[in-house]
């Protein structure tokens, strides 16, 4: 019997240990980003132990503490990292805004002015220390406060779908301590963005190289982002321009909108162009839109029906787009766009695939000759792959991002032969 008895003991003890060494890391962290802090909990005590080095872990933990209000168990954590690696910025900025959560001013300023001699100057810290000194003066916060910020913990695989359930109430506004993924409506602190745009396409065949270049100015208002811009095109030795005003009002946390217009009195460019999508924040990090777009060229118009289903995962962002064309000869026509990005240290930087077949009302027309094929070029077969990649500047807040792509394309004028093209651009933006 005692045989029988130390026999069940140890195999309850073997299946104990190989429960524990089964809970990793991902699993809890994925836990985390899906709104489910206390299971990531329970799973990260687990993995921290006393004399544990993993620190991504344990400042997974002292942020799954912070965000079930457990602020006193946080301090723990985040102190114990903070006194073996004092160089450790993500975890200081983490553990001041514990502070700020807990509404503890005093200590907030006490970690930051100690966090500012091993980390120097740092922007974010000096914000949320000036942010607390405010606290202590009774000042409230502004609605675009702090935890909307410079927000990624140690571990940079934090879901940007965190934001997205925040818009839905599933997560509270104080667990906003990850990656942060920004709709075109996002407030922001610097409220005005210049951004310069220049690209060029080179061809195998018939077609000279293209070149086009963009200047805008975003300006972020109460009632959501206004983007004026101009166009510049310069293709097979014609010059033209385009004006084009983007606006995005926002409705609600789940809803928002896009609309545009756009005029130019050149043959490479539509004579006008007018578009709208509805955007709404589903659960489970999806988005969805439905809208469509007007194009008017000198002998034809044109219209489009579009929509878009978007999801959040992890730290990818995927987006599949559909362009539907009706014909008056009843043979509809569809385009599909596909979008993935990879989120790095937050939603500004990032790597992008994009893929795209089929037609879309959106491409860039050409000329044969004399003769404009702005409408016929919207009807041929076209295969298009682009790589992009967006950073921020190390000590200041610009964006840069450049990007290369080929297209394969049926002739408007020969059906079934394809002209090939290699493109590639950069982007800088200014931010004031």
């Amino acid at each position: 019997m005692c045989c029988v008895l130390m026999t069940l003991w140890a195999k309850g003890q073997e299946v104990v240990f190989n429960t524990v060494d089964e809970v990793t890391f991902e699993e809890a962290r994925n836990l985390a980003y899906e709104g489910d802090f206390r299971s990531a909990n329970v799973m990260l005590s687990q993995l921290v132990k006393p004399e544990s080095k993993d620190y991504n872990a344990r400042s997974l933990l002292a942020s799954t503490y912070s965000w079930n209000g457990e602020y006193d168990k946080a301090r723990e954590e985040f102190n114990t990292i903070t006194s073996s690696e004092r160089n450790n910025r993500n975890t200081w900025i983490a553990a001041i805004k514990n502070e700020l959560y807990a509404k503890n001013n005093a200590i907030a300023i006490g970690l930051a002015n100690k966090a500012l001699v091993y980390l120097k100057s740092d922007a974010e810290v000096e914000r949320l220390k000036t942010i607390a000194e405010e606290g202590v003066a009774n000042t409230e916060y502004q609605e675009s406060g702090w935890f909307n910020q410079d927000d990624a913990v140690v571990s940079q695989k934090i879901s940007v779908a965190i934001t997205k359930k925040e818009e839905q109430g599933a997560v509270k506004p104080e667990a906003i301590d990850t990656l942060a993924a920004k709709t075109p409506v996002a407030e922001e602190v610097l409220n005005n963005k210049i951004s310069v745009q220049n690209s060029a396409t080179v061809y195998d065949t018939r077609y000279d190289p293209m070149f086009y270049s963009s200047i805008s100015f975003k300006r972020q208002t109460l009632a959501g982002s206004i983007i004026p811009r101009i166009n510049y095109s310069n293709r097979l030795g014609v010059n033209g321009v385009q004006y084009d005003l983007d606006f995005y009002p926002k409705f609600s946390k789940r809803f928002y909108a896009y609309l545009n217009y756009g005029y130019s009195n050149s043959s490479i460019y539509p004579n006008h162009k007018m578009g709208g999508d509805l955007y709404a924040n589903l659960p489970g990090a999806f988005e969805f839109s439905a809208g469509g777009r007007y194009i008017t060229f000198e002998t034809k118009n044109v219209s489009v029906i579009t929509n878009s289903l978007g999801h959040y995962r992890g730290n990818y962002y995927f987006s599949l787009r559909s362009y539907i064309t009706p014909q008056p000869d009843n043979l509809t026509r569809f385009s599909g766009n596909l979008l993935v990005r990879k989120y790095l240290k937050d939603a500004e930087n990032y790597w992008g695939l994009n893929v795209g077949m089929g037609y879309s009302p959106e491409l860039r027309q050409l000329t044969s000759g004399d003769e404009l094929l702005a409408e016929t070029l919207l009807y041929v077969e076209s295969q298009r792959l682009s790589l992009e990649y967006q950073f921020t500047g190390k000590n200041n807040p610009n964006i840069y991002r450049a990007n290369v792509g080929a297209t394969r394309q049926e002739l408007a004028f020969t059906s079934g032969k394809f002209f090939y093209g290699v493109s590639a651009g950069i982007t800088y933006e200014v931010k004031f």
